[in-house]
């Protein structure tokens, strides 16, 4: 073995040379992996938001709660499966299975790792590449909102057709966004293809401040800010995460597409949610995050980036943007519809054309592989980016004071004592007080005058 062959960089020369027991190996990787870190996912958000909101989580089906999800899985795959009288049965069935199906072959084409040995064979920890591999990631994002429409079409029934209006509305809005987002990544690689896009990363950058030069990291989610931000807000609405997660919206549309579903069709449609973040972790790690090559501090040991380790890397960077997801969905809560619309058309999609054309302003620029002059524009732009973002749309109005409350309360609400804390004379006794008043001074006079 060839150490110094390992450490190089995968091209697309270096596909479609292998045997075929080891590209059945690497289809049988890749789905193992969407399926273990989907089990894992759904466990480790529950742990995550358990701990967040002060609480065990799961805890008693094996170790720490580990087999928990197959549990469920398997209480799924016991239940009666009911199929609803004006389902068409053939949509209805095939549904879940598109959702899965694209949120899976999007890993065919996500690099684990650079050049490795296996049985004496060199070849890279990827599936395949294609030049055009970034747009099959769309296309497969593009088409998993296919099974959430058709299944609440095929269900007969209006509140799942409801749920998939409002996921067709979701994906028309945030692909554009998250393929405008890419276009940065095309323009800086000048490939396509996601083994080059990584290779692309790994050139270090030297960065003055204050007269000293110190080494910074090649990623794009650093020289590309603006897009990074955009393209995991995107990700977040095309996976149906909260606070996106309109076409589910269980307080509104009663779990929405999914509302005719049950057993095993139900589970695939909530396996297809954690493969579909689980896969687009994967692909936000390939495009920003360097893929699977070693952070800075790492990098000082040479043989970081060879052999098996960048694996460790890699998934050591999926978990932490699975970790956002389940930060957001354990903190914010869900916007409003015409809000996502907002944010989507009026916010996103004219700021990331803004961002395209400054980019390519500063492509036009004859030192262009100065990359220290593009971060010195991206970060501050990103900081821009989430300062709009997060700015108050309104002026926050002054809080009425407890009187002020007590007196704007609609006609006939409920009762409140008085602020005093001293209780008021009853109605009836001070009418029979007011009626016998009178008389009472009348009697008074005339004793007087006895």
């Amino acid at each position: 073995m060839n150490p110094s062959y390992l450490a190089q960089d995968p091209t697309l020369a270096d596909f479609g040379r292998d045997p075929w027991w080891l590209v059945l190996g690497k289809i049988v990787f890749a789905f193992a992996f969407g399926l273990l870190a989907t089990l894992l996912g759904v466990w480790f958000e529950r742990r995550v938001v358990g701990y967040m909101q002060v609480r065990p989580g799961p805890n008693q089906v094996g170790p720490f709660g580990l087999l928990q999800t197959l549990a469920d899985g398997l209480k799924m795959a016991f239940k009666e499966d009911i199929l609803p009288k004006a389902a068409d049965k053939v949509v209805y069935f095939f549904a879940p299975t598109i959702s899965v199906i694209c949120a899976v072959t999007a890993l065919s084409v996500v690099p684990f790792g650079p050049m490795v040995s296996i049985f004496g064979h060199h070849t890279p920890l990827q599936v395949t590449d294609v030049p055009v591999a970034v747009l099959l990631l769309l296309a497969c994002s593009s088409m998993g909102v296919y099974g959430i429409v058709l299944g609440g079409w095929a269900s007969g029934s209006t509140y799942p057709l409801l749920g998939g209006l409002r996921s067709t509305a979701q994906m028309i809005s945030y692909e554009v966004a998250m393929g405008l987002s890419i276009v940065a990544v095309f323009m800086t690689a000048g490939t396509m293809s996601t083994s080059g896009i990584v290779a692309a990363q790994g050139d270090a950058t030297r960065l003055t401040i204050f007269g000293t030069e110190i080494p910074a990291p090649g990623w794009y989610a650093i020289l590309l800010l603006p897009s990074f931000i955009i393209f995991f807000i995107a990700t977040v609405g095309e996976t149906n995460r909260a606070p996106f997660d309109l076409p589910e919206a269980e307080s509104e549309l009663v779990a929405g597409y999914m509302t005719e579903y049950s057993s095993l069709k139900f589970a695939l449609f909530m396996l297809s949610e954690y493969v579909a973040m689980v896969t687009m972790s994967a692909v936000t790690t390939t495009l920003f995050l360097g893929g699977w090559r070693a952070p800075w501090p790492i990098t000082i040991w040479e043989g970081a980036n060879s052999g098996w380790w960048p694996m460790l890397w890699f998934f050591g960077k999926v978990i932490a943007l699975v970790f956002v997801f389940v930060w957001l969905r354990g903190t914010l809560p869900r916007l409003r519809y015409d809000q996502f619309m907002r944010l989507g058309w009026k916010v996103l999609l004219p700021i990331n054309l803004v961002w395209i054309l400054v980019l390519s302003g500063l492509r036009s620029i004859e030192d262009w592989d100065t990359r220290g002059k593009v971060i010195a524009v991206g970060i501050p732009a990103g900081l821009l980016l989430i300062a709009t973002l997060f700015w108050p749309s309104r002026r926050p109005q002054p809080k009425p004071t407890t009187q002020e409350q007590v007196d704007n309360r609609p006609y006939g609400s409920f009762p409140l004592p008085p602020m005093d804390l001293q209780v008021p004379p009853s109605p009836r006794i001070t009418r029979v007080v007011a009626e016998r008043e009178p008389a009472n001074i009348v009697a008074g006079s005339d004793s007087r005058e006895v």
